[in-house]
């Protein structure tokens, strides 16, 4: 039970820490214009969430076909979206000229819309997390991944207060994402026992 605790956490948070930097940005906005109110950003986000993990268990379900032990193939796709990441990172490093911009919303709707856009790949990695544990351990990382947003959220509203804060996750995101990716991908990989056969 507390390894599928810390394995939801390490997910979560990996998966999510450009999401961290979304909510921050709202969150100012919100501060400083009102818009959206931070009740939106709340709600919005926990619908955003939800779809991806509903979305994502359903795809899980749907891989039920596949033998258990060639699930662990599936770790190859967050693997690779990491090293494509960390191959990004390493071509544009000292650049600021390609740094995304960050995005905005007015309502409920648009930070859902932002945040299933924002987290669109967590889907393949949330997917192959799903399929390699069974439906206790599923419902306790949803459970886990509920408090997960709970924190991002008052993460957000505190980081929000510090526009310096931004700065640094915008320096350092985009080496911390990959790797944790490439890490969650090797995990899978190893869990599913692939490798074994």
């Amino acid at each position: 039970m507390l390894a599928t605790i810390v394995t939801a956490v390490a997910v979560f948070a990996g998966t999510n820490l450009d999401d961290l930097l979304v909510l921050t940005v709202l969150f100012l906005s919100a501060r400083a214009t009102g818009r959206p109110s931070v009740t939106r950003i709340w709600v919005g986000q926990y619908l955003g969430i939800g779809a991806l993990v509903a979305g994502s268990v359903v795809l899980a379900m749907g891989l039920a076909v596949i033998p258990d032990r060639w699930v662990g193939v599936l770790g190859l796709i967050p693997l690779g979206l990491g090293v494509r990441g960390l191959v990004i990172a390493i071509r544009t490093r000292g650049r600021t000229d390609g740094e995304p911009r960050l995005r905005t919303a007015t309502g409920v709707l648009s930070v859902v819309g932002i945040t299933v856009a924002n987290g669109a790949d967590n889907l393949s990695v949330y997917t192959a997390l799903f399929r390699t544990i069974d439906a206790p351990e599923i419902v306790l990382t949803v459970l886990v991944f509920a408090v997960c947003v709970a924190v991002w959220c008052l993460a957000g509203m505190l980081l929000g207060a510090h526009r310096a804060v931004i700065a640094g996750v915008q320096r350092f995101g985009h080496w911390i994402v990959p790797v944790v990716f490439v890490v969650i991908g090797v995990v899978i990989i190893l869990r599913s026992g692939v490798l074994a056969g």
